[in-house]
């Protein structure tokens, strides 16, 4: 079986939007333990973080799942306490092959998310880890494209997602990025079952033209219309 964890910061419930649907995501592959592990301010003393129970769940992961906030255009301050508390595992390369991925949220469209991700990608390098990038082409570069669409934001990396700055979580992320949050989980777990030589999948691979057409039959419109 596969152990998968999603560790995340959420500052106001957001980005714990996504760490679910990723969680539903995974879990919807058979042959997986999936873990919300949440990061909190509270376990921050001093500028450290410490949490021994969720490193060592961390340990004992085949993939983690790094999830928070952009604030500021980079990764929220309680989550870089979290990423700098990993100086022990580093040390005794205890995630080295392990599978990463990442995911973000901000309030804007852009509000330099890429830095986030890119600061995700580099800390799972530094512990050795098997970065997994998003997988799903972009569907909101033309005409038609839509905020209901998997990937409309265009992120390659890891999940990107914007929620309005005066909406709760129950409003925002959009449909098409909790969508997106929600394949990605399933991706990442099925590339993780292949890694760890538990299962061997088919890859999903479908060009650009197929690619729109299977996301305007799945909203149900011939036509997708930008709102």
């Amino acid at each position: 079986m596969a152990i998968i964890s999603i560790v995340f910061h959420s500052g106001l419930g957001h980005t714990k939007v996504l760490a679910e649907k990723i969680q539903e995501g995974a879990r919807s592959v058979n042959g997986n333990e999936v873990s919300l592990l949440e990061i909190k301010g509270e376990d921050v003393s001093n500028g450290q973080w410490k949490n021994e129970t969720i490193t060592g769940k961390l340990d004992a992961s085949d993939a983690i799942i790094f999830g928070c906030p952009t604030y500021m255009g980079s990764a929220s301050a309680v989550f870089k306490a979290f990423l700098e508390s990993a100086f022990y595992p580093w040390l005794d390369q205890r995630w080295k092959e392990k599978v990463a991925a990442g995911f973000t949220n901000s309030a804007s469209q852009s509000g330099d998310k890429l830095n986030t991700l890119v600061d995700l990608q580099v800390f799972a390098s530094q512990m050795g880890m098997v970065w997994i990038p998003l997988g799903d082409l972009p569907t909101n570069n033309y005409s038609e494209g839509s905020i209901r669409t998997v990937n409309r934001l265009g992120s390659f990396m890891g999940v990107m997602a914007q929620s309005n700055a005066d909406q709760s979580f129950d409003a925002t992320p959009s449909d098409g990025d909790r969508l997106t949050a929600l394949r990605f989980g399933a991706h990442v777990a099925k590339a993780t079952q292949r890694w760890i030589g538990q299962a061997v999948y088919q890859t999903e691979r479908h060009n650009e033209e197929q690619w729109k057409l299977l996301e305007k039959e799945r909203i149900g419109e011939a036509t997708i219309h930008s709102k």
